[in-house]
């Protein structure tokens, strides 16, 4: 018993000091930790969210634009594409389902889009899974002024089935900018933790023709989601749209165009990753400075153990080993700060995007920062453990006068 006695002596002797270099390795840790979490857990979920489809064609523009304003409800539209050219993809053989959608309205905020019932009736979101309705609930008659919100639109609008609501033109919330229609809500969709669940859905003829737009428009839709019957469907559709033609832009595959994204902005990744090593270089930096500046303190203790028995090895590991106890606390705590800082990352992405990180997964980093946190640690003790190696026995026990 007796290091593990040394340990908890010096530890309890220097508590304020142990405190704050165990808080900044808990940052460091938590940090580290968050940062990678973030960027494995969000590229995994954006780039496997596609709504059920391969691709998107919409008007000549931007294919990542185009992905995250049909997919993601994110991007302003490019254009609009005539429905004569929905009608004609609809008819591709390749083809197996097309369905159109109209954006440019917001009922305070969230996303208006327009659509047709099958999105909701014959579309799986995901694989086995399809849209279902909330009690009560039923898909809006396509020629009627009806509405069905995701789950998260109709939380924060505080909407339930048979409410009524004005939309508002434009994507961003203006109360100068409210249309005199009415909707009238007839279903909530259950959560399908994707961007679904911040819009609201309405016939896609009642966008078209809502009053204040531009009645030479009315038939014009704002993009085309589509399901393919093979993959080679989609090379094909991709040569004729985007390379043979000039006037549409077939997005395809979605998962490769937001894939792109992400290594696109790769470099913020970096950055927040490089900031993490640096502080926890510093927390390790801090164990050293604290411990060895302690030895001073110290030595007199060190020689009297040395005096009653206490090997050179046993007093060298009693420091490295005070050292690898700080960094373990601190990776401890590092847990509470990493959580703390994940679920509110998290949050900020849903609210923003729809998409819905799994702060419950369990990635290998998760035990590999905290083991590195303290072998870290435990190399920084290394030096002041040296120092109390070397103290020479007979000198520091020699009178002072």
């Amino acid at each position: 018993m007796t290091l593990p006695l040394i340990i908890y002596r010096s530890l309890r002797q220097h508590a304020l000091s142990t405190f704050i270099t165990a808080g900044s390795i808990a940052l460091a840790c938590g940090l580290l930790m968050t940062v990678w979490m973030v960027k494995t857990q969000s590229q995994t979920a954006f780039t496997q969210t596609n709504a059920g489809f391969d691709a998107v064609l919409g008007a000549r523009g931007s294919k990542l634009q185009l992905v995250l304003n049909a997919i993601f409800h994110l991007e302003a539209s490019s254009g609009n594409l005539a429905y004569a050219d929905y009608e004609a993809i609809k008819r591709h053989p390749a083809v197996k389902v097309a369905i159109p959608i109209a954006v440019g309205d917001n009922v305070r905020g969230f996303r208006l889009v327009g659509t047709v019932p099958e999105l909701f009736e014959t579309v799986e979101y995901a694989p086995g899974k399809k849209y279902v309705l909330g009690p009560g609930g039923k898909i809006f008659t396509p020629d009627a002024k009806e509405a069905v919100a995701g789950s998260f639109a109709a939380e924060r609008l505080g909407l339930k089935v048979g409410d009524t609501f004005h939309p508002f033109h434009g994507l961003a919330f203006d109360a100068n900018n409210q249309h005199p229609d009415v909707y009238t809500l007839t279903g909530i969709l259950a959560p399908t933790n994707t961007p679904a669940d911040r819009v609201v859905w309405i016939p896609l003829k009642g966008l078209q023709t809502m009053s204040g737009h531009d009645a030479r428009a009315a038939t014009d839709v704002s993009a085309v989601l589509i399901q393919l019957r093979s993959p080679s469907a989609g090379f094909m559709l991709d040569m004729m749209y985007n390379k043979q033609g000039n006037r549409l832009t077939l997005a395809y595959p979605v998962g490769a165009i937001i894939a792109d994204l992400f290594s696109k902005i790769s470099w913020f990744d970096q950055v927040l990753a490089l900031v993490a090593y640096l502080v926890a270089l510093v927390a390790a930096g801090s164990v050293l400075a604290s411990i060895y500046n302690s030895m001073s303190a110290r030595q007199r203790d060190l020689a009297i153990l040395r005096a009653l028995g206490a090997r050179r090895r046993t007093i060298f590991g009693a420091v490295v080993a005070e050292a690898a106890v700080i960094g373990a606390l601190g990776a401890v705590a590092g847990y509470a700060v990493y959580f703390g800082l994940l679920l509110g990352v998290a949050n900020v992405i849903r609210v923003q995007t729809g998409v819905v990180i799994d702060v419950a997964a369990r990635l290998p980093i998760l035990w590999i920062c905290p083991l590195g946190m303290i072998g870290l640690c435990a190399l920084g003790g290394v030096v002041p453990a040296l120092k109390a190696y070397r103290t020479p026995v007979a000198e520091t026990l020699a009178p002072l006068s």
